[in-house]
């Protein structure tokens, strides 16, 4: 059940500028929204249009140029990283690329286990423990505590990072496009854990994708980025049935686009973004 009172996280005007030439480029310019605890906020859009900037800035792997970020009563869009070190566990970020963020040195047990460290749990028994607890929990076998991130496949990898996320304890989980890069069964299979992850642990997600369908699935309301700028916002459900914006209606367009949409076209993400029930269909692409 969410939160009816003051939200978990609080952004109010958020600008994220980068050198350029000529001066700065400003990639994410006067965001606001506010999401409540146990709930889902999707933002979406096209590439480059800020929103792995927003996820960078509210875990703090960047400081935004102004704005605040206010995580459960605390700005911490320009602590410094003394302060800003206790607050970081409740905020952590699901990474889009599912090899790349994970040391291919490491086994699964090991990767899991590091934030645990850092968490001040020094037994080295006890943290294997907890890590095989939650490799457990994202549903990989036993099996895989030992093994490296090459032995396993894309939506196995996520599953670790999901894991590993977890180890911190969060309140929040940034998913910085975190299905984008698997099949869509496999979408579908990452999806339904994380759903299950915040009915048991009351977790706060943003989700942050290009793909509506995906948005839909998991969201409860949704921000629509262009060019670093808000364009519409609503309930995730209101916003896909009747767009209000062009960009988008160009965005849901596309998403019913068969083109778009790479592997079998999975008719319930088809639906979800379409006025009325999609066709089936069916072939690959």
């Amino acid at each position: 059940m969410s939160d009816t009172g003051r939200p978990l996280l609080e952004v109010r005007d958020l600008v994220v500028e980068f050198p350029a030439p000529g001066g700065a480029f400003r990639a994410v310019d006067g965001v606001d929204f506010d999401v409540h605890r146990g709930r889902t906020l999707g933002i979406v859009g096209e590439s480059g249009c800020g929103k792995s900037t927003i996820a960078r800035a509210l875990v703090r792997l960047s400081t935004p140029t102004a704005g605040r970020i206010v995580l459960d009563g605390t700005d911490i869009a320009r602590l410094g990283e003394r302060r800003l070190r206790p607050l970081r566990p409740r905020i952590q970020l699901v990474f889009q690329d599912p090899y790349g963020s994970l040391d291919p040195h490491l086994s699964a047990a090991e990767i899991v286990a590091e934030p645990l460290r850092l968490r001040g749990i020094r037994s080295k028994a006890e943290r294997r423990r907890l890590a095989a607890e939650l490799i457990d929990q994202v549903e990989l076998p036993s099996t895989a505590l030992h093994r490296r991130p090459a032995e396993f496949s894309g939506g196995q990898r996520q599953r670790i990072g999901i894991a590993r996320a977890l180890a911190s304890r969060p309140e929040v989980l940034v998913c910085d496009e975190a299905t984008s890069a698997l099949d869509v069964s496999v979408q579908a299979q990452v999806l339904a854990l994380l759903r299950e992850l915040q009915r048991e642990h009351g977790l706060t997600y943003l989700f942050i994708s290009h793909n509506l369908g995906v948005v839909r699935e998991i969201s409860d309301d949704v921000l629509v980025l262009r060019g670093g700028r808000v364009v519409e916002r609503g309930p995730v459900d209101q916003v896909l049935a009747a767009p209000r914006h062009p960009y988008t209606r160009a965005l849901r367009g596309a998403a019913l686009d068969p083109a778009a949409v790479r592997g079998r076209k999975p008719r319930h993400l088809l639906a979800a973004a379409a006025p009325a029930p999609a066709t089936d269909e069916g072939a690959s692409a």
